[in-house]
């Protein structure tokens, strides 16, 4: 509608949501068309997660909109901040080609340790870990070569390295593996005294 697709059936929602942060700008643009480069069966938007995909936890019913409010409630308590860009780097066990978080770390670890709860508690397969990912699922024998392409346009680049965290998107996936956007919060719309 009106130039923009349709969202999916309700019954091609899964029980599966994430929060995340957008990456805005000639960043993320750089880094969409990275991710496209390295992977191009994905349909990217750069993000970094502060909730790794997850499902909703029993007791609100699979209510998205109770989760939502969890996290708007939190996020309006944070200040926005910068998150800095620096290397490259591969986790070893699933593979995954990622850019490394320096400044921003902490606030996204505290972030993650406050919204991982109540409805969206989940014990996550691996330790939370900010990044941003820019290559998945690439076959083991093209691992290396994916990397080092990825390493030579990133030490190419000449646009910034670092944004400015002012918002967190709440978004569920599809049978499709499309992600929705639901709610939108801006961090830190409450004044600290």
């Amino acid at each position: 509608m009106n130039g923009r697709p349709c969202a999916p059936p309700l019954e091609e929602r899964l029980n599966v949501f994430a929060l995340v942060i957008y990456i805005p700008g000639m960043l993320g643009a750089f880094l969409d068309d990275l991710r496209r480069e390295l992977v191009p069966y994905y349909n990217p938007h750069a993000h970094v997660s502060v909730l790794p995909p997850r499902p909703l936890a029993m007791d609100c019913g699979g209510d998205w909109r109770t989760a939502s409010e969890q996290l708007r409630a939190l996020s309006q308590a944070w200040a926005p901040f910068e998150v800095e860009l620096t290397y490259l780097d591969i986790f070893r066990l699933t593979e995954v080609i990622y850019l490394e978080v320096g400044a921003g770390a902490a606030e996204l670890r505290s972030m993650h340790q406050a919204v991982n709860t109540a409805a969206l508690a989940f014990k996550d397969p691996f330790p939370y870990h900010p990044h941003i990912t820019l290559a998945q699922e690439v076959p083991h024998e093209r691992v290396q070569e994916v990397f080092h392409l990825a390493c030579r346009r990133w030490e190419e680049y000449r646009g910034p390295r670092s944004f400015k965290a002012e918002r967190a998107v709440f978004v569920q996936n599809t049978l499709r593996n499309v992600w929705l956007d639901l709610a939108d919060f801006s961090l830190g719309s409450l004044a600290v005294k």
